[in-house]
This record gives structure tokens, sequence and C-alpha cells, in this order.
């Protein structure tokens, strides 16, 4: 059970590498799950946002890692699909401390958005930096990035300068903490009242990913109690889990499918705004995207 390992190819082909997700399953059966959508609903609905926003053309960079150069495919084939022109999808040297010399090509492409796949710890900040450097700032050209660049780490080494001068936008996989209702809204509460802070981006879903653990272990109760050993007693929470269906989750009611998956698709879009705070930024949430 994971909170925020978002990978396609775990669970699904779409998105995935070669032998995925069967090389994951020895044993033949679903052994994964997650109580948040994967990156090839993410990729899409970044896509449409994007065309939403009046993209007429898009630079795709992917920091070549799984997650990263994943959802940057999805948001190609995407965009291709709905008529939002791509000029490249290229990988980057996130190591390089200078990513100019590709910037260079994209300020001469045209493209009036740069659509980074990446981790915080990828390279993201050094892009939106030299962004601004090299005078990709809207309105000429804006930058969207997933739901792994949702971190403040992300404003304080990119700048607010730079962010705020790009028009950065993210998207996120499920709906923003004050638009959650019923689980949600009260687990949002008690995170807070006990930890006296605003959760991170994915705190939430561990919660969310316990309660469906234990749940499954309620079910599976009595088939534990005759399990003859430990290997037994496994099968029957991972049964269990399986078949979770109508739970009642912090984005509202959704069941497992085939695949370990979430049945939902609703995510959200963030951007980053000017603040009165120590740092000047903070990224607020903007539209739900579906």
């Amino acid at each position: 059970m994971t909170p925020a390992n978002t990978y396609p190819g775990l669970t699904k082909k779409r998105g995935a590498a070669p032998g995925e997700p069967e090389i994951y399953r020895p044993g033949g059966f679903v052994n994964y799950f997650r109580p948040i959508p994967a990156d090839d609903i993410q990729g899409a609905v970044g896509a449409k946002w994007a065309k939403r926003l009046g993209v007429k053309k898009v630079y795709i960079l992917n920091d070549q890692e799984l997650y990263g150069k994943g959802i940057a495919d999805v948001f190609e084939a995407t965009a291709k699909k709905i008529g939002l022109p791509v000029v490249a999808n290229e990988g980057i040297d996130w190591k390089q401390p200078d990513q100019k010399p590709v910037l260079t090509k994209v300020r001469a492409s045209g493209a009036d958005l740069v659509y980074l796949g990446g981790v915080i710890e990828t390279g993201a900040q050094v892009i939106i930096r030299q962004m601004k450097e090299v005078g990709l700032t809207a309105p000429r050209t804006r930058f969207m990035g997933p739901d792994g660049l949702l971190e403040e780490e992300l404003l304080k080494g990119a700048t607010c300068d730079a962010a705020l001068g790009t028009e950065m936008r993210i998207t996120f996989a499920g709906l923003p903490f004050e638009k959650m209702r019923g689980v949600g809204a009260k687990t949002y509460e008690t995170y807070k009242a006990k930890y006296g802070k605003e959760p991170t981006s994915y705190a939430l879903y561990a919660a969310e990913g316990t309660r469906v653990i234990i749940d499954a272990i309620k079910r599976a109760a009595p088939t534990i109690e005759k399990a003859k050993d430990v290997a037994e007693k496994r099968e029957a929470v991972r049964k269990a889990i399986a078949s979770t269906k109508n739970f009642e989750g912090i984005n509202g009611k959704w069941s497992f499918d085939e695949n370990g998956d979430v049945d939902y698709d609703t995510m959200s879009g963030f951007k980053a705004v000017k603040t009165d705070t120590p740092l000047g930024c903070k990224f607020q949430f903007e539209t739900i995207l579906e």
C-alpha cells in the first residue's frame, strides 16, 4: 500500500515499460495498491488543463527517471490527441547545474509552455530559475509540472521571482485539503490539531492507506483466525484489500479496480502566487481538473 508512488507501471499497462506490471507479480495476482490516481491519469489532465489555459505550443522536458519520463510521455500522448502541438519531449541531464542550452532551444522553438516531468530532487528548481534568466517568462512562456513538484522546497530553490514570473502551475492527484468534505475534512483538521501545521501534499494519503489496511484486516479477521500459517494470513489480508469497495475516503467514496487502483480521477490544479510571508510565495489551489 503506497500513499504516494503513482508510477503507472506498478499496476497497469498504460504508461508502463515493457513487461510491467507482470514482472512485479511473480505469483500472478495483484499485490500493490494505492488510494490515489496514477500518473497516466494525471499526465492526461495536465495536457487538457494546458489547452484550457490557451497554450498554443508545448516543449516537454523530462528527468529520464521512471516517474518523470512516464508522466511526460502521457502528457505528450494526450496533447497530440487533443490537438495541442508538442515541439519535443526531451530528456535532461538533471545533474548538470546549467540547463541554459536546452532552454535556449525552448526559446527558439516559440513554445509558450514548458512542461517538466520530474521531482524536486531532479533539477526542476534549476530549470525554473534559469527560465527567468533567459527570458522565458509569462506571457511568452509559462511552466507546468506534476505533483512531484508540489513542495515548498521547489519554491525556495527556484525562487519566488522565477515561480511567479513563469506563472508556475502544478497538478495534484486528488482534491486540495480545503475542498475536502466528510472524512477528508475531519482527517485534515485532526492532522492540524495534532501536529500544529499544514500537512504535506501526501500526508493524508498515508492516513487513507492505513485505514484501508485496518479495514481489510477487520474484514479478514475470521479467515485469519482459521489460517494454518502466516502465508494464509497474508493472503487473507491481500484479498480483503483487493476487494475494497465503496470506501469512505478523503476524496469521497471509491473502490479498487482490478489493477489495485482507485476508480476516481478527480485532480487539482495549483498556481504559485505571491504572499506576505518570509518566503514570499506559495502554491494556491486554482481549479478542479478532470
